[in-house]
């Protein structure tokens, strides 16, 4: 039986989970001020804050262009994005060879979890940027969608680039 949007709302840990492991990556990490850690995040060539939810996101971002192969060209990091009269950021977003959007990536705090609201937050997202693809993570857990006829269907692997 196929797993639909509607039947995984409530994201079980376990079933549907995918299993990442991150690469190790000389991360470049400083410290401005007591308490006020930055790291440089190589996709948007700057410093950012570094927070529970960034680590996530840093590291997301590692596997994606280590493990998955996806090209850095082709992977955007905390854009801006209009929903509704509402500005909002995504995560993640990767696209595809025609530079058509494909993969949206909703990252959280490891101490998140994964719930319906997560996942309705990135369902919202995808409403403004429609994609194939939808991802979230809390860095521990990640549960993958892909866009069906009517629905998302959860996915047991994420999509090699090629997808």
């Amino acid at each position: 039986m196929v797993n639909t949007i509607n039947d995984c709302v409530n994201l079980p840990n376990t079933q549907g989970m995918i299993k990442i492991y991150y690469p190790p990556y000389p991360y470049k990490i400083k410290e401005e001020e007591p308490g006020k850690e930055f790291i440089f995040d190589e996709q948007r060539k700057q410093w950012v804050r570094l927070t529970e939810e960034e680590w996530v996101r840093q590291n997301f971002t590692q596997y994606l262009l280590q493990v998955k192969k996806y090209p850095s060209s082709y992977i955007a990091v905390e854009k801006k994005m209009k929903l509704g009269e509402m500005n909002k950021r995504f995560d993640i977003l990767v696209y595809d060879k025609a530079a058509k959007p494909w993969m949206m990536i909703e990252c959280k705090k490891m101490k998140r979890p994964l719930d319906k609201t997560v996942l309705w937050q990135a369902l919202h997202y995808n409403i403004a940027i429609p994609v194939k693809y939808l991802v979230i993570t809390n860095g521990q857990e990640c549960h993958a969608y892909k866009k069906a006829v009517v629905d998302f269907e959860e996915m047991m692997v994420l999509p090699s680039y090629d997808e």
